[in-house]
C-alpha cells in the first residue's frame, strides 16, 4: 500500500462545512468596501524578492527569517508574498495609476506566506483582507480607512474589539526619537535578547515589536514616541483623534505600538480582540500611513494609507459566535423507483436552471436511504418522484422541518418552493 502524502505543515485545507464562513466574510468585505468606493485588485502570489526587501525592511523578521524565497529557472530570486501592501504599491507604480486618477482606493483578499512559529490563528499560509488608498495625505483618509474596518467588523457581528492608535512621526522628527530610544536601550543592552541587541543597531523600532516578554517590559519603560513628534505630525495625529471622535469610533492611544513593517510613517493602528479563541494572537487587523513607500519603490511621491485583517482569525471568532453560515438546499429530489431516475435527474437540472439549490443523489438507492440523505442535507423540502408523479404531473413537497405535505405541479416546483420560503425569483 502506497504511503499517504500529507499536506504541508501550517497550510490548511478549507472544506465544505467551514468554507461557508470564509465566503460569508469575503462577501461582506466586498459589500462594505464597495460602499466606500474601493475596487478589488488581485496581484500575483510570487513577486521579485527585492520588492519586499526594499519595502518591508531587510532587518524585519519577515524578510530576515520568514519569507519563502527561492531561485527560479532564470536564476531570479523570487518570494511568495508575505503581505499585500508592497505588491499593491508595485502594481500602482507599474500601471501608472497616478496618471489616471488623483485618488485611488483598492482592496484585496487572498493567501500570504510566512515561515513562522505557528499558534492559534497563525499559519504559514494565511489569508488577509486589506485595502489601500493612494493620493490623500489628509488625516481624513487615515480615519476613513479605520472606519472601513469598524463597519466591516460590525457587519460581521464581532464585538469586544478595541482600536489602538499611535503616530510614529516622519523623517523630520523620527531621528530625534530614534536617538532617545537608542540611548535608553544602550543603558539596558545586556537585558535584551540577542535579536534585539542586533535590532537596536540597525532599526531600534523593531525592539518595540519584540515578542519576548522581558524585551516588552524594557520597551514599555522607554521614551514615548508621541513626546518627540514635530508640529506637523502632532497636528496630523490630533486631527486623526478628532475625526475618530466625530465618527463616534472608540479608540485607545497606545504609544508603544509600532507595527512590524518598516514602511509606516505617522499614523499606525491595530484592532485588538479580547477572546479566548485567539489565545495570544489577539490582533485581528492593523495598518497605517506609508507616505514614502511608493517613491522608495521608484514611483511618484504619493501619500498612502492601508490596512489588512487576518481572515483566519476572523473566521475563528465567527466560529465561536454561534452564528449559522451553512447554505441549506432548497429541495432534495428523491427517486421512488428505478424507472423514474432519468425523470428525477432531468427535474433536478431544470430546477437548478430555475435558480434553486437542489440536492440529488446520482447513485439512486432505496427511498429510505435517500430520505436519510435528504434529512442530513438540511434541505428545506423533499420531493419524491415516482411513476405516479410522472403520470399525473403532480407531486408533494415535504417540509423537512415538519408540517403538512404541499401539493405541487411538476412544472411549478420552483415557483412553489420560492413562495413557501418567501423568496422572490
Amino acid at each position: 500500500m502506497s504511503q499517504k502524502v500529507a499536506g504541508v505543515k501550517g497550510m490548511n485545507d478549507l472544506l465544505p462545512g467551514e468554507i461557508e464562513i470564509w465566503q460569508h466574510v469575503e462577501g461582506l468585505a466586498r459589500e462594505v468596501f464597495g460602499r466606500f468606493g474601493y475596487g478589488e485588485i488581485r496581484t500575483p502570489v510570487v513577486e521579485d524578492t527585492a520588492l519586499f526587501v526594499r519595502s518591508v525592511g531587510e532587518e524585519t523578521d519577515i524578510v530576515g527569517k520568514e519569507m519563502y524565497t527561492f531561485m527560479d529557472k532564470g536564476e531570479r530570486s523570487l518570494s511568495m508574498r508575505p503581505e499585500g501592501t508592497a505588491p499593491a504599491a508595485r502594481a500602482y507604480i507599474e500601471h501608472s495609476i497616478n496618471t489616471q486618477e488623483p485618488l485611488t482606493r483598492w482592496f484585496y483578499m487572498g493567501p500570504m506566506f510566512r515561515y513562522e512559529r505557528m499558534k492559534t490563528g497563525r499559519y504559514r499560509q494565511f489569508y488577509q483582507i486589506g485595502a489601500e488608498a493612494y493620493g490623500a495625505k489628509e488625516a481624513a483618509q487615515d480615519v476613513e480607512m479605520m472606519d472601513v474596518v469598524v463597519q466591516f467588523l460590525e457587519r460581521l457581528g464581532l464585538k469586544d474589539i478595541t482600536l489602538n492608535v499611535n503616530s510614529l512621526g516622519d523623517e523630520a522628527c523620527r531621528p530625534t526619537y530614534h536617538a532617545k530610544l537608542v540611548e535608553y536601550l544602550q543603558s539596558r543592552r545586556e537585558e535584551l535578547c540577542g535579536d534585539c541587541q542586533k535590532r537596536m543597531e540597525k532599526n531600534p523600532l523593531r525592539v518595540l515589536d519584540c515578542k519576548n516578554p522581558k524585551c516588552q517590559a524594557i520597551a514599555s519603560a522607554g521614551p514615548n514616541v508621541l513626546e518627540s513628534l514635530c508640529e506637523p505630525c502632532r497636528a496630523h495625529f490630533d486631527d486623526v483623534q478628532r475625526k475618530l471622535t466625530a465618527l463616534n469610533i472608540q479608540h485607545v492611544v497606545n504609544p508603544r505600538m509600532v507595527r512590524g513593517l518598516d514602511y509606516y510613517t505617522r499614523t499606525v493602528f491595530e484592532f485588538i480582540a479580547s477572546h479566548p479563541a485567539l489565545g495570544t494572537a489577539s490582533t485581528v487587523g492593523g495598518g497605517g500611513r506609508y507616505d514614502k513607500l511608493v517613491k522608495s519603490l521608484g514611483g511618484p511621491d504619493t501619500p498612502a494609507v492601508g490596512f489588512a485583517c487576518g481572515l483566519d482569525r476572523l473566521v475563528l471568532l465567527l466560529k465561536e459566535s454561534g452564528q449559522q453560515f451553512a447554505v441549506r438546499p432548497d429541495v432534495f429530489v428523491a427517486v421512488a423507483d428505478a424507472g423514474s431516475h432519468d425523470a428525477a435527474f432531468t427535474l433536478a437540472s431544470h430546477l437548478r436552471r430555475d435558480g434553486l439549490r437542489v440536492e440529488f443523489d446520482t447513485r439512486g438507492g432505496s427511498l429510505k436511504s435517500q430520505m436519510k440523505r435528504a434529512d442530513k442535507s438540511s434541505a428545506h423540502f423533499t420531493l419524491v418522484l415516482g411513476e405516479a408523479e410522472r403520470t399525473s404531473g403532480q407531486a408533494k413537497l415535504k417540509p423537512m422541518a415538519g408540517g403538512e405535505l404541499i401539493p405541487v405541479a411538476l412544472d411549478a416546483v420552483a415557483q412553489t418552493v420560492r413562495a413557501q420560503r418567501g423568496v422572490s425569483a
